[in-house]
């Protein structure tokens, strides 16, 4: 009892003690989340990785909404995927080497390259026996410790030698399927009561292959290579996000590869950062249930107000997958990615779940412009198609931010690799401004 006492006198404390007036951060000038008042980032930095568009900015200063571009290295990620889809080959593989090296692989290169992720892809017995131990917990949570595991076995953790960290690089982006598809295999023997199958990861095949093999074995040529896709398009989003930002954050104190991606691990683990693909899918399967006719616009637009009032599915008046903090009139991923699904829908017999799904898509922009009453630009992001995506393919929602992890570690490590070879490196230190006075202090005798 007295326990629960300390704790809630505390709880309590912190209501007065944390609260700030809204308007000090006008007064002061405090760029919130890091975000300018028109919702621009705030610039912290230089990078030669990534580049995210959705807007440009006028001689005036004011932003002027355009259709969104994604590049890796330079290069459009349209084009990278259409060059994918043309001749019919897995890609992430090739990404990775993009972002790691800076330029696009031959094809000695590529072949090369995928055999040495191959040959990587197996874990330690001290890893698998880690993930055991840790039975039935967050997948996220198992594979961060499995990281943080990678350190013990590691004969050089701590050299940041470009040759070193290229090594880790590919070691984590090899390790990453094998241990969310061990982790996952455990948790449904352990939790769900399931027969436990351990299949371990097969010479000659892409990543995307590898992992649905390991964690469901019979998969078809289109769910891999609709997996790849998504490895492809998630596997960087530039410096700013919040778990590369806090992968560069942390590689900039010195600190080792494992402990830096670990904490990139742990922001992806955010509800607001990961586990958008979740939320969406949780809502399309509500509203599938409470809107009677799929086809009606005026019976979902009326929904969407509902929701958007706060009215109606969880009250918090979101309509998830619809807006994004870059782009504004259109995320080039999604666009990407509703081709597969389509495809993918076409295949699995899902068909009118897919036209439900695009309607909503359009409906719930038109909602958002109503009910706010202003002239911002949304679109969908990604993760209003990912989560039914991940669901036709037949994979768990233990694994969709995990699956996520596994595609952005590509570009954590190409981002930590560039913070460490700055020629001039300065640990990442921005301040807070102290807004409380100077309190007289009073002896324990006189409180």
């Amino acid at each position: 009892m007295k326990k629960e006492c300390i704790i809630y006198k505390l709880s309590e404390s912190v209501k007065t003690t944390c609260m700030i007036d809204n308007n000090l951060f006008v007064k002061y000038n405090v760029k919130r989340g890091l975000r300018n008042e028109d919702g621009s980032g705030v610039l912290v930095g230089l990078t030669q990785i990534g580049n995210v568009v959705g807007y440009e900015r006028m001689p005036d200063g004011a932003l002027k909404a355009i259709p969104g571009k994604l590049y890796y290295r330079g290069y459009d990620v349209e084009n990278i995927v259409s060059d994918l889809v043309k001749d019919g080959r897995f890609g992430f593989e090739e990404v990775a080497f993009l972002m790691l090296s800076g330029r696009l692989p031959d094809r000695e290169d590529l072949e090369n390259f995928r055999e040495l992720v191959c040959s990587n892809m197996p874990l330690t017995q001290k890893i698998k026996m880690n993930i055991i131990e840790l039975e039935g917990q967050n997948i996220m949570n198992i594979l961060a410790r499995s990281v943080l595991e990678m350190y013990n076995d590691d004969p050089s953790p701590d050299d940041a030698s470009p040759n070193n960290l290229m090594r880790q690089s590919i070691e984590l982006i090899s390790k990453f399927p094998t241990i969310i598809a061990y982790a996952y295999n455990i948790l449904r023997h352990s939790s769900h009561g399931r027969s436990l199958h351990i299949r371990h990861p097969l010479e000659g095949i892409s990543i995307a292959e590898n992992f649905l093999y390991m964690l469901k074995k019979n998969y078809t040529l289109l769910d891999a290579r609709t997996l790849d896709l998504l490895l492809v398009l998630q596997a960087e989003h530039g410096g700013g996000n919040n778990s590369t930002f806090t992968v560069r954050v942390t590689s900039s104190s010195g600190t080792d590869t494992y402990s830096s991606i670990a904490a990139g691990i742990g922001s992806l683990k955010g509800p607001l950062h990961g586990g958008a693909n979740i939320q969406v899918v949780d809502m399309f399967n509500h509203l599938k249930e409470n809107i009677a006719d799929w086809k009606n616009r005026d019976e979902i637009d009326a929904y969407f107000a509902r929701i958007l009032n706060k009215e109606a599915y969880n009250k918090s008046g979101l309509i998830y997958g619809i807006g994004h903090a870059v782009y504004t009139i259109s995320d080039p991923r999604a666009i990407l990615l509703k081709e597969f699904a389509r495809n993918l829908a076409k295949e699995k017999k899902r068909e009118d779940e897919f036209a439900f799904l695009e309607l909503l898509e359009e409906r719930a922009i038109e909602s958002f412009y109503s009910f706010r009453g202003e002239k911002k630009r949304v679109s969908s992001n990604i993760d209003f198609y990912s989560g039914f995506v991940y669901e036709m393919i037949g994979l768990p929602q233990e694994i969709y931010t995990p699956l996520f992890a596994m595609a952005r570690i590509v570009g954590w490590t190409a981002h930590r690799i560039e913070e460490l070879n700055f020629k001039s490196k300065r640990i990442i230190r921005p301040a807070y401004k102290n807004i409380l006075e100077e309190q007289p202090y009073v002896s324990i005798y006189n409180r």
